[in-house]
């Protein structure tokens, strides 16, 4: 499944907050209907078993309430993808990943293995469970975890215990830190805490390209691994560094450089921080310093200015803009157009920005910033993390289209737009600052309503809550509002584009 994450540290946001953000990318050819939910104590499954890998794990007690991203369809799983819970720590998952033969080869991805026959048969084979995978991750680690730390050693003790059948990148943050996770082969993996100063970047690919074994198996104050690392890498010869000084670098061994990783993947880095770093080195012609197909991106980089959810939006809705790699731009020809996948892809399923702000007090610090659909034409909307309910309009997705639900209205206003994308820009622009522009305004508004509570010493949490819920309702009852204009002049737009149209009338 194709996805792109940004990870922003606290010293490079706009305002101090440890920021994750993902897009949820369906596969190709597919579309994968989302909701945004709150996933209560006495909700969270107590016995789990995975539809896909039938893989099955007890639960600890005294699961934490989280919000959550699952598939409107649940045939396949859960799928939760993204959410925050009550301690305020945050979680994404996941970033599918690539990796190489070697890694395969030395450690088997553990895929489920379909039982034979019957007992008494005597060619009986009896089912052997796969390993954990993206359809899981969040339910089973997010109730559990009370720092982003937490986070990475309860994922990586399940890893080591259950396998996986895919590789992946799993971020985790709270209020001070933000740590990257990538799984290597079935049971390895290794953690990575982001510098506060930068910002990574993360296109489906292994993306660590440094790493401190030392500090892995000591202070773990930056790095922590799975407890065999060291003789799995050695073992297997997957070190790659040609000078024994030369730090350790985990993408060179194991990850991957393919041609498709090169029309797929890098460009898409490449892009990003092409826009949040646009003068520190030459990103175009033939003198570059970094292309397109570059194997050497950094993973991590501290930007020239401070990043805004604003800008997260931007480079996780992108499309090579001001490039000949455009789609919709004038630049380049048809063959540049269509060369690179684009972020902003028709395949966006919903895309979670989640912001940890360190300054509010923990009853509203959390806020999940949401957008569903074609990020090249939908909009993020802010909503508190800290609640019981979520607004129906994004909590009740059907399966079947229906533009009373906010991610079917961004699914139609997409496929209409593509067609006349310079004829509804603009509209789509005005839409994404007077929303944006609201949820802001929102934000400051409830904020200062819950400061007043908690100064009066009131029933704080409680009191909290209810405004909290009640900012939330009216955002989705203005985004419902603002969404329907959008639509109504989007279709209208198209309309009058129809090739079956006549410029004579008899009115």
């Amino acid at each position: 499944m194709g996805c792109t994450t940004i990870l922003v540290g606290k010293d490079a946001s706009y305002d101090g907050s440890t920021i994750i953000a993902r897009n949820e990318d369906s596969a190709n050819g597919e579309f994968e209907p989302k909701r945004f939910v709150v996933v209560l104590p006495e909700d969270q499954p107590r016995h789990y078993r995975s539809i896909i890998s039938h893989v099955q794990i007890d639960m600890p007690q005294r699961p934490m309430r989280y919000t959550s991203m699952p598939n409107a369809d649940t045939n396949q799983g859960i799928w939760g993808e993204a959410g925050v819970n009550e301690a305020n720590v945050a979680m994404s998952a996941t970033e599918t990943l690539t990796t190489n033969e070697r890694v395969l080869g030395a450690d088997p991805l553990v895929e489920l293995k379909p039982g034979q026959g019957k007992p008494d048969d005597v060619d009986y084979r009896p089912e052997v469970p796969g390993g954990i995978g993206e359809e899981d991750m969040l339910t089973i680690v997010l109730p559990y975890i009370r720092t982003a730390r937490e986070g990475v050693a309860r994922l990586g003790a399940l890893l080591e215990k259950y396998g996986t059948y895919e590789m992946n990148g799993i971020a985790f943050s709270d209020d001070t830190e933000i740590w990257w996770l990538e799984t290597i082969g079935g049971h390895h993996w290794i953690a990575k805490r982001v510098p506060d100063t930068a910002y990574v970047t993360m296109p489906n690919q292994l993306g660590i390209d440094e790493f401190d074994m030392d500090d892995a198996f000591s202070e773990q104050s930056e790095h922590m691994c799975s407890p065999d690392l060291r003789e799995f890498i050695e073992g297997h010869h997957l070190d790659l560094s040609v000078e024994a000084t030369t730090p350790f670098n985990p993408r060179d061994a194991f990850g991957s450089h393919s041609d498709s990783d090169h029309v797929y993947n890098t460009p898409r880095a490449w892009y990003m921080q092409r826009f949040l770093n646009p003068y520190d080195e030459m990103w175009d012609g033939q003198d570059a310093d970094h292309r397109p197909s570059s194997d050497d991106i950094p993973w991590a980089r501290q930007p020239e200015r401070k990043i805004t959810v604003e800008d997260v939006k931007y480079v996780l809705s992108s499309h090579y803009q001001g490039t000949p790699f455009d789609p919709y731009g004038a630049l380049g020809d048809s063959r540049t157009r269509g060369m690179f996948r684009p972020i902003g892809i028709n395949r966006n399923s919903q895309l979670a920005v989640l912001q940890i702000r360190p300054y509010c007090p923990e009853g509203y610090r959390a806020l999940q910033w949401i957008a569903y659909g074609s990020n090249a034409f939908n909009v993020l909307v802010p909503f508190y993390a800290n609640v019981d309910r979520t607004p129906e309009y994004l909590e009740q997705t059907p399966l079947q289209v229906n533009t009373g639900s906010f991610y079917w209205a961004n699914r139609v206003i997409a496929a209409l737009a593509d067609s006349a994308y310079a004829e509804t820009s603009t509209d789509i622009e005005n839409y994404r600052q007077v929303v944006g522009a609201l949820g802001h305004r929102l934000i400051i508004d409830t904020d200062a309503q819950c400061s007043q509570l908690e100064n009066g010493e009131q029933q704080v949490d409680a009191d909290a809550s209810s405004l909290l819920e009640i900012a939330n309702e009216t955002m989705s009852s203005y985004l419902k509002q603002e969404t329907e204009r959008l639509l109504t002049k989007v279709l209208y737009v198209v309309s009058m584009r129809m090739k079956n149209r006549f410029n004579m009338s008899d009115d």
